[in-house]
């Protein structure tokens, strides 16, 4: 029998200073805890202000080594701490004039197992990312956890379905989704493109959204965080669009088997077709 999965997510508003902010995540991550939660994840370059609303290199100063620089570091302890897995989403500096958005995957008791890379990098009047980011060169790992089969796809990357199918592909129950999206930009599109990828990708979806206004442009993440399940459908409601929250929600993972079956969307792949998908 499938495992029933509790598992959690938080949305969150910026504190003005890293240390603070982190502290804030990790009080959310013993909360979780308490309330049973074996896995979590937060949101897009978690640790920060969403400084790509901006193109200014003092910016660059919110990079770190993944896995061993200060955040991962001691997401590592928290995960010990709490025994959950921990979806870790930073801004990573790999050497001089190498940054990527990222986000590492530590397990349970502590131990890393592997980072994504963001793929698709935005650059439009306020998600300024490309002056900032490479593109990620990692392809789509799907990390075997305490919990599950884990995979990550990072906010921009969520418009994109190939990424969504190579996660599927590769085995992946659960897939966190880490953004930071503007209310005026995309808030129709937020709450129909992660469900149907669960759909088409008959996997679980955990879709995070910054919330509030921060000091370096006029975004206004809207929140509204929420888990799908394979069939589309929300797991509880979806959190407030307006104010921090944590979600814990029970994600039934026997769900996937049952729906892989009934709509048998694997089995009628036709990749012998899709050569044209990779064409320049």
């Amino acid at each position: 029998m499938a495992p029933v999965v509790r598992a959690a997510l938080v949305q969150a508003t910026w504190t003005g200073d890293t240390e603070s902010m982190i502290a804030k995540h990790e009080e959310y991550a013993r909360e979780a805890a308490r309330a049973g939660a074996k896995v979590i994840g937060f949101q897009e370059v978690f640790n920060a202000p969403y400084f790509c609303q901006v193109q200014e290199a003092e910016h660059y100063r919110w990079a770190e080594a993944v896995p061993d620089g200060p955040t991962v570091s001691r997401m590592r302890a928290l995960a010990r701490e709490t025994g959950m897995v921990i979806v870790v989403p930073v801004f990573e500096v790999e050497q001089e004039g190498f940054y990527y958005n990222t986000a590492a995957v530590i397990d349970a008791d502590g131990s890393y197992l592997g980072k994504y890379r963001k793929h698709h990098i935005p650059q439009v009047k306020g998600f300024w990312e490309k002056y900032y980011f490479k593109p990620g060169n990692l392809g789509w790992p799907v990390f075997d956890t305490a919990v599950g089969r884990i995979g990550v796809y990072i906010c921009y990357d969520r418009h994109f379905p190939e990424g969504w199918r190579q996660l599927g592909l590769n085995g992946a129950q659960l897939v966190y989704n880490p953004s930071a999206t503007s209310r005026g930009l995309s808030a129709y599109l937020w709450q129909l493109e992660q469900p149907a990828a669960a759909v088409a990708n008959e996997y679980f979806v955990a879709a995070i959204n910054r919330v509030g206004q921060e000091e370096y442009g006029d975004n206004d993440f809207y929140g509204t965080s929420y888990f799908v399940d394979p069939r589309g459908q929300f797991v509880g409601d979806p959190a407030d669009d307006k104010t921090e929250e944590l979600l814990v929600r029970d994600l039934d993972f026997g769900l996937i088997e049952e729906v892989r079956n009934q709509w048998a969307f694997y089995r009628d792949r036709r990749p012998d077709a899709y050569e044209g998908l990779t064409a320049p």
